[in-house]
Formats: structure tokens, C-alpha cells, sequence
């Protein structure tokens, strides 16, 4: 468990550039050991408890949050350049793998600036078709090796909700939607890690706005990004114009006759070539076909799109680069799912979400409007104290989700690098089998918890623990207080 210690140690360090004060850096650290360690999820003062810092603290702590001693920008990027020279990237022909998708969290704070109203789109019965909360935006990279992957989230930012706010604060992606900040979050991420990468993306995520963002950002950031996505049942792509022998008058054609994508299953059954995959950990018998062709309305940008049937199973895949193979794109979209798995221990292990920030300065919410009059009465706002306040409280937020996403980042590269030799004694009975090489980010965290105190007196040297003995309670006797 030393090593284990030592390598939250010594990440958590390399954050120590990104913190204009070292009381600030002193809070980052008890946040972030707080989130992994924590066994109950009621905010920020579990966090007090878990570590037992001194109350006269708490007011300190809730002001770190919204300290001008630090900025989310700089994290991000300490974040990835941690990530990226961890040595556990995964890698696919020499390209790092990429996994987006949004997440929404429900919030009920009247007073809590980027709350909304939103569709829910899950297919459970028991959520209602509408709810109010935050719309979040998530960048995760795979690390770890064919037996063992994580998706780690190297970014995670409102994306909803923030438009004036986002103006306010000077940010150039807050008037973009969903899909483009997405998508330049991505190129972003690739820049930062200098890696060549593979973008996988949800089918809600092809559209010509965000084809047009990727077009934008492989200049801007000057990043090597390919997408690989799913396309939706009725879409419609174009062949490529035919070259005619006898020149004519007028610019040339840029897209030929239009194909019903979904229809090809019916008219070119017979040239579909069966092979064997593995996918999602079993080998699978798959029938695809491959076809490049061009898609967007006055965009026509070439993809080769990858008509799969699995067992009577009918998917449409599409991927930017022409020249990767059929059954590598199919192998490789299988694998978005990991971001799914990570939002699960980021909900359920970490409880990333439950934060609680607001502010007077904010607007009262009425559930009964429109988000458009909820906007105008936000514009309305022109006092820069009040301005202040919702930024602040919005970098709260993402700050606090920023944190998260660190923690559950070293659970991750904890169980890659030290799992096999965890003790079994000390994992948590599970109903399934604890017995595998890598446990997950819940084993992990109990695995810690465990073992929070019991290095204290062995390793006294580590800098984060010493840090946080700093704002601990006053205890007369040490021995009693660790047993």
C-alpha cells in the first residue's frame, strides 16, 4: 500500500506549479484525497469528516473553491500532462484513444447558476422526460492494456446553461454548442498530450457543426485527431461525382447521386464479408460492409461508412480516415463504452456531482419558465460584483468536478499498477469475483480508506500527508487517534 501512497504523492506534487499560494495547494490536496477516501457523499463536509479536519477549516475550504489563486485551465493541463507521460496510454497503431460524451446531473438549486431545464433521454421509465440540473461535457482517455482499460477523464465542463456567464468570463467556447465544444475540447486534449489520436463519439455526435468543428480545430490546435462515430438509421450520404471526358461549362459537381445509408443492408446483401472479432472481451462472427462515400449537406465531407450486422444486430459506423480498416473501426467503437463504465464509478464510487454552490447573486429560478426568459433575466444583470459572483460560483463547480475527475484518475492508474499485489484482505466482499488482477475504482478507494491512517507514522516523509496532519483536529494522543 507504501507504493500506492507514494504515487498519489508525487502526482499530486506536480500540481504544486498550478497554485499561486501553498495554502491553496494545501486545500487541492485535502480535496482530492478527500473525494477517494470519503465514505458517505454529502458534500464538501464529508470531506471535513473523513479527513478529520478542524471545523474552524470548513469556512476556508468553501473559499478555495472560488479563490483567484488558481485557474481550471491550468489543472486541466497539469492533468493531461500527467496522463499523457504516466506511461499508460493505450495505443491504437500508434494513436492515443479518445472517448467523449456529455452527462447530465440533476440539480434542484434555485439559486445555482447553469442549472436548466433538460430533455432525459434514458430509455428507464422510472426518470421523468424532463428534468432541471447541469449538462456536462466529458473528454476521457483510454490508459491501461488489452486486459485491463480505463477511461480516465482528463476534462469535464458545463457545456449548457453557460452561455452569458461564459461571456462574462471571457470564454471563446461558451457561445458554441454541445457537439462543437465537444469536439474542440478533444483537439485540445490531443494538442496538450502531443499525441496523435482517435476521437470515439456517440451517433449524436455526427453532424455537420461538429464536422465543421473538427475541420477548424485540426488547424487551430494543430492536433492529428480522427473520429470514429456511429451514424443514425436514416441517414443519407452521397456518392462521389462522376468525371465526365468532355469538360462543362460551370464549377464542377461536388457530390453524385444520394444513398439511403439503412437501405444497403437489403440492396448489397450479397456482398457483405463475414469475419471473426473480438468485441467487448468475446469473439464475435460480424458481417460488414464498407463504403466510402460523402455525408453533410454543403459540407460532402468523405467518410467511410461500415454497415455491421450482428446477429440480426443492424449498426451504421463511420470513421474521418479512409484508409483505416472495416474491422479495426468496428473493434474500436465497441470500446466507447469505457466512458459509460467511468461515469458509473464517477456517480456511484466518487459521487462527483454532489456539490452544492450558489450564490444570492444568481437570479431565482422558475420552474415554470422558459430557459430563454431565464437567459433574459440573467442578461439583465450589468453590476460586475454580482458578474463575479455566478463566475465564481460556476468555477466552483467545475473545480469541485475537476477534482473528481483527478481522484478517480488515480484510482485507476493505483489498480493498473499496483492491484495484482493488494492484499486480498483487503478488498470488500463483492458479489462477483474480487479475485481479478486489476480491481476496480471501488476496491481501490476502500483499499485506501483502510490504510488512510496507517502510513502516517511509516511514512512521514510524504509531503500530501503532512499537509493535511497540518489542518487536522488537535489530537492529544496519537496512537489512540490512528487505531
Amino acid at each position: 500500500m507504501k507504493k500506492m501512497w507514494n504515487l498519489i504523492n508525487n502526482t499530486l506534487l506536480m500540481f504544486f506549479d498550478c497554485f499561486k499560494s501553498g495554502e491553496a495547494f494545501r486545500w487541492f490536496v485535502c480535496v482530492v484525497i478527500g473525494i477517494m477516501i470519503r465514505s458517505d457523499h454529502l458534500g464538501v463536509t464529508s470531506i471535513v469528516r473523513e479527513l478529520s479536519i478542524n471545523p474552524c477549516h470548513y469556512e476556508s475550504l468553501l473559499h478555495f473553491f472560488r479563490a483567484k489563486s488558481w485557474t481550471l485551465s491550468e489543472i486541466r493541463k497539469k492533468w493531461a500532462y500527467i496522463v499523457a507521460r504516466s506511461g499508460l496510454i493505450y495505443r491504437e497503431n500508434g494513436m492515443a484513444v479518445l472517448i467523449g460524451d456529455g452527462v447530465k446531473q440533476c440539480k434542484e438549486g434555485r439559486k445555482m447558476p447553469g442549472v436548466k431545464r433538460l430533455v432525459q433521454e434514458s430509455e428507464n421509465s422510472a426518470k421523468p422526460q424532463y428534468m432541471f440540473g447541469h449538462m456536462f461535457g466529458c473528454i476521457g482517455i483510454l490508459i491501461g492494456s488489452t486486459k485491463k482499460l480505463f477511461c480516465t477523464p482528463i476534462s469535464m465542463a458545463l457545456h449548457d446553461g453557460n452561455e452569458i456567464t461564459g461571456q462574462w468570463a471571457e470564454d471563446s467556447l461558451a457561445e458554441k454548442s454541445h457537439v462543437e465544444r465537444l469536439v474542440h475540447e478533444a483537439c485540445q486534449v490531443a494538442m496538450l498530450i502531443k499525441k496523435p489520436c482517435l476521437l470515439l463519439l456517440d451517433r449524436y455526435y455526427l453532424t455537420v457543426n461538429a464536422l465543421k468543428a473538427w475541420l477548424e480545430s485540426q488547424i487551430e490546435y494543430i492536433s492529428q485527431v480522427v473520429i470514429v462515430t456511429r451514424a443514425k438509421k436514416n441517414c443519407t450520404a452521397y456518392e462521389y461525382p462522376k468525371k465526365s471526358d468532355k469538360p462543362k461549362r460551370g464549377a464542377p459537381r461536388k457530390k453524385g447521386k444520394s444513398v439511403k445509408v439503412q437501405k444497403l443492408f437489403e440492396t448489397q446483401a450479397e456482398f457483405f464479408t463475414q469475419v471473426v472479432l473480438t468485441l467487448y472481451g468475446k469473439k464475435t462472427t460480424v458481417s460488414y460492409l464498407c463504403k466510402d462515400l460523402l455525408w453533410g449537406k454543403k459540407l460532402y465531407q468523405p467518410l467511410r461508412f461500415v454497415l455491421v450486422n450482428i446477429n440480426g444486430t443492424q449498426a451504421i459506423l463511420a470513421c474521418t480516415d479512409l484508409t483505416m480498416s472495416p474491422e479495426k473501426i468496428i473493434e474500436l467503437y465497441c470500446l466507447r463504452f469505457k466512458i459509460e463504465t467511468s461515469f458509473r464509478a464517477f456517480k456511484q464510487t466518487l459521487s462527483g456531482f454532489d456539490y452544492h454552490f450558489w450564490t444570492h447573486s444568481m437570479p431565482k429560478l422558475n420552474r415554470f419558465k422558459k430557459n430563454e426568459d431565464a437567459r433574459k433575466e440573467l442578461e439583465k444583470i450589468e453590476d460586475e460584483k454580482q458578474r463575479g459572483a455566478i463566475v465564481s460560483t460556476l468555477k466552483a463547480i467545475e473545480g469541485f468536478v475537476m477534482c473528481a475527475c483527478i481522484a478517480l484518475g488515480l484510482l485507476q492508474m493505483c489498480s493498473l499498477l499496483y492491484g495484482e499485489k493488494v492484499e486480498k484482505r483487503l478488498l470488500p466482499w463483492l458479489r462477483t469475483n474480487t479475485c481479478k488482477e486489476n480491481p476496480s475504482e471501488f476496491s481501490i478507494a476502500n483499499v485506501l480508506r483502510k490504510t488512510f491512517l496507517s502510513p502516517i507514522h511509516s511514512t512521514k516523509k510524504l509531503g500530501i500527508l503532512q499537509l493535511i496532519h497540518s489542518v487536522q483536529e488537535d489530537i492529544e494522543n496519537e496512537e489512540d487517534f490512528a487505531s
